[in-house]
């Protein structure tokens, strides 16, 4: 099953501190589940950029981390560089990798923003997707003035106050949060120092000058040289190869050349492949002409058709069973869950509960994923019990320590279902909670998250007593037949609430 990922991207207004840059990381990198994967530091600029991602509610922990460390280290008063910036943590934006819509990172940086503004008492603004006014949609209006023209607007000026925090600008500046699409990060070297020549090149190209479609450009002087920087934010539609000859050509009306250029962060292999097909002229070219791409098409088929769980499940052996298969329902119904939330969210019927749904898709992935592993858990405690049911008995002394393995075994494979048991009245009471609020037009959904989660407990129960019946009674064998047993009473009180408001809200005659 595929995981729910989310990039982010924060630009934060230091570089030739590396000690800095190295806290801010850590404080990241101190998430679990989240990975760095890119950095990126310009003196000239005097800016960083960190690429990290992980799941949705990681990702925005790891980002309000780092804003508030950028602000106990940074102090604008002090700061100087080629770029644009009006805070610390100048802009944090989230982008949907997999498995995870525009809509719910629009709530992820509005819940991170929000969060910004109470907690560290920043001024935070949203843009690009997240924005709450057209006009903030651009990041450059946004940065009007910088962080010394805001200072002194950000009081009096209505249309500079902040989406959240206060009206007024301490050391740490303003942080600019949102979500995008990719965006490509990309700057051209120039064979002259005289940066007017890249300013009249950047004014030529970048769309609000009415240059290319998806291109922001600036000049500056970096390193002695002059620079064309960019943000292409839409490659698909605005080629790389496109904008790079377009600069190439404008240069050539000054007697200069391209020296070399960089990308700053990753950059979708996708964009890499649309520059060589158009530098090649390869019209008819496919995607799975790659030799990489195909391979893995082709291991990625080969892995499906030997995991296909059900193909196991069926089969004449004792693993999987019953146990896995419970657990495997239960990440049904999480996974059921999950859509019913992500059909809610972006709807203005149902505003008043995307915070609630947000957190709700969180809870549900993650119990989705341990459900998951608690499949192939099970398969595996039980091979254990097949393993000490294995062990030699010719002596009184081996018959008892084959006995006390096979114990510990059985104790082993009965926590694992009831494991299963507690996740599966977790999202029974997540579909409870999606069947009430949620997209009206998703409540059989909901209603089969709720039916799925039932059978997986019930499987698991007859699983965990299937394998403690024989083994002598202990505190600990009592407490999980006790806990089993309140799991099962507050199911069976749920199912019937279940049942009430799928009467109710939907009409459902229920059985």
């Amino acid at each position: 099953m595929s995981k729910t990922i989310v990039e982010c991207v924060p630009n934060f207004s230091e570089a030739r501190r590396p000690e800095v840059i190295e806290a801010i990381i850590a404080a990241i990198s101190s998430v679990p589940g989240v990975v760095l994967l890119d950095r990126h530091s310009d003196i000239d600029h005097n800016r960083t950029v960190l690429t990290f991602v992980g799941e949705p509610q990681a990702v925005a922990e790891a980002a309000f981390r780092s804003i508030a460390k950028s602000a106990e280290l940074i102090d604008l008063n002090h700061h100087t560089g080629e770029h644009p910036r009006i805070g610390a943590a100048d802009v944090v934006p989230f982008i949907p990798v997999q498995g995870i819509s525009m809509e719910e990172c629009i709530q992820l940086a509005r819940q991170v923003g929000e969060r910004v503004g109470k907690e560290l008492g920043i001024p935070v603004y949203l843009y690009e997707e997240a924005a709450t006014r057209p006009e903030r949609k651009n990041l450059e209006n946004i940065r009007r003035g910088q962080y010394e023209g805001l200072k002194q607007e950000i009081e009096n000026n209505p249309e500079r106050f902040p989406d959240f925090g206060p009206h007024k600008l301490g050391p740490a500046g303003a942080t600019v949060i949102g979500a995008r699409h990719f965006l490509i990060a990309y700057n051209v070297y120039l064979t002259t120092d005289d940066v007017t020549i890249a300013k009249k090149i950047a004014k030529t190209i970048r769309f609000s000058s009415g240059g290319l479609r998806y291109v922001k450009a600036l000049g500056m002087l970096v390193e002695g040289r002059a620079q064309v920087s960019m943000n292409l934010t839409n490659f698909r539609e605005t080629a790389i190869a496109q904008v790079v000859e377009m600069i190439r050509r404008e240069a050539a009306r000054y007697g200069v050349t391209v020296h070399h250029s960089e990308l700053v962060g990753l950059i979708p292999q996708d964009a890499l492949v649309d520059a060589a097909v158009w530098y090649l002229q390869l019209d008819q070219f496919e995607q799975e002409q790659i030799l990489e791409r195909r391979l893995e098409t082709a291991l990625q088929a080969a892995q499906k058709s030997g995991e296909d769980f059900l193909e196991e499940l069926a089969a004449a052996t004792p693993t999987p069973g019953g146990g896995s298969a419970a657990a495997y329902s239960a990440a049904v119904a999480a996974a059921l869950v999950a859509m019913v939330a992500r059909l809610t969210i972006g709807k203005k019927k149902y505003a008043d509960v995307a915070s609630r749904m947000q957190e709700i898709i969180q809870e549900a992935e993650t119990l989705r994923h341990q459900m998951s592993a608690a499949v192939q858990q099970d398969a595996a405690a039980f091979e254990e019990v097949m393993n000490a049911l294995r062990l030699p008995k010719e002596t009184d002394e081996q018959q008892a320590a084959r006995q006390q393995a096979i114990n510990a075994a059985m104790i082993q494979a009965a926590l694992v279902p009831l494991k299963v048991a507690r996740g599966a009245l977790n999202a029974m009471q997540l579909a409870s909670e999606v069947i009430s609020k949620g997209n009206i037009n998703a409540i059989s959904d909901g209603g089969s998250a709720a039916a799925q989660a039932q059978a997986a407990l019930t499987g698991a129960a007859l699983n965990v007593r299937i394998n403690l019946i024989d083994l002598p009674k202990s505190p600990p064998i009592t407490a999980m037949l006790t806990e089993l047993n309140e799991l099962e009473q507050k199911a069976s009180q749920l199912q019937t609430e279940i049942k009430t408001i799928l009467k109710e809200r939907g009409r459902f005659e229920v059985a």
